[in-house]
């Protein structure tokens, strides 16, 4: 089924695991309140994975660093805002990749020991002056070529640890003037300019994997729907401009920034060309809506969901002790 589902508590209740067998969705998505122990928390992705029969079954993460972070102290290191390795970057563009890389290296690390194997990560966006700050320092910086390169060594990092990056959130995020978490942003700037600015990130990671639309409205290129539910910014910008040939799947769907019944948001999201629907807040009655509407995973949804699983490898060779060490005395000079 197209859709990536999270479950309600750090265990899974017998109602949603016969509800995710008979749904079978592609992929589930963990957040903090399903977290308590490194042991409770491998028990459950797996469990995960047993309800619908796939051992490959992604489950994703969105572990950031700064205030995103589901997995998180004491169990876990604390990681720096992405802006804070940004810092780095205009007097030491090498120590700042190197930086990111290995922050993300430790990220994948921690992951993988516990049968994570997407991150929604890297953070794309280029956020301007007057912005709303729900982007803020989850972004490199303000300058889309900082933002690049250091989207690239995030995506290499988290890629070389055996997780497979989700970048964030396409066509780009960075003039929100509203937390999407409570209200729709609409953005009236040209399109020639966010295409010099918001667009180009992507454009210029277009390899990886998976990414995660935007509930923004662009104005100047549809009107009336945010990116998640317009087949004019999905097939022009996304699939066109950006030619991003990954899976595409929503940012959560149960968001405030949409509107109307969770079912409508599902099909207006498919319809629009999003390969998978993303819900995470473990609701049941919620994830039924989006199950009636669910479409089987098939064609090219289902292409593209298997070629980004085929992009996930074991994880390199690795001392997590001496990339603790190596980012903590790159970080002193942020």
């Amino acid at each position: 089924m197209r859709a990536i589902f999270g479950c309600a508590g750090p265990a899974l209740g017998a109602d949603e695991r016969a509800f995710f067998r008979d749904a079978k969705p592609w992929g589930f998505i963990v957040f903090a309140r399903n977290v308590e122990s490194r042991d409770q928390l491998r028990k459950l992705a797996g469990d995960l994975r047993e309800s619908i029969g796939d051992e490959a079954a992604p489950v994703l993460v969105d572990q950031e660093g700064g205030r995103v972070m589901r997995l998180k102290p004491p169990q876990w290191h604390a990681r720096p805002p992405a802006a804070q390795l940004g810092a780095l970057y205009p007097d030491a563009p090498e120590a700042a990749r190197e930086a990111v890389y290995l922050n993300a290296r430790l990220i994948a690390y921690d992951l993988c020991e516990v049968g994570l194997t997407v991150d929604c990560l890297p953070v794309l966006d280029v956020p301007v002056e007057g912005a709303d700050a729900v982007i803020g320092d989850r972004a490199f910086g303000r300058d889309p070529a900082t933002v690049i390169d250091l989207g690239r060594a995030a995506m290499e990092g988290l890629s070389d640890g055996g997780v497979l990056p989700a970048m964030k959130h396409m066509p780009g995020h960075g003039r929100a003037t509203a937390d999407t978490h409570m209200a729709l942003p609409r953005v009236a700037t040209p399109q020639d300019v966010l295409s010099a600015t918001d667009f180009v990130t992507f454009r210029s990671l277009n390899h990886c994997p998976l990414a995660l639309t935007a509930h923004v409205v662009y104005q100047a290129i549809d009107p009336q729907r945010p990116a998640t539910t317009s087949p004019k910014v999905i097939r022009d910008v996304i699939r066109g401009e950006i030619g991003f040939e990954g899976l595409l799947m929503t940012d959560d769907i149960s968001m405030n920034a949409l509107s109307g019944p969770i079912s409508v948001r599902a099909k207006a999201a498919l319809f629009a060309g999003c390969d998978v629907v993303l819900h995470c807040n473990g609701k049941m009655e919620e994830m039924r809506e989006v199950a009636d509407e669910g479409k089987p995973l098939e064609g090219l949804p289902l292409k593209r969901a298997q070629a980004a699983l085929s992009q996930l490898r074991p994880a390199q060779s690795f001392d997590p002790a001496a990339a603790e060490a190596r980012l903590a005395e790159l970080l002193k000079t942020a």
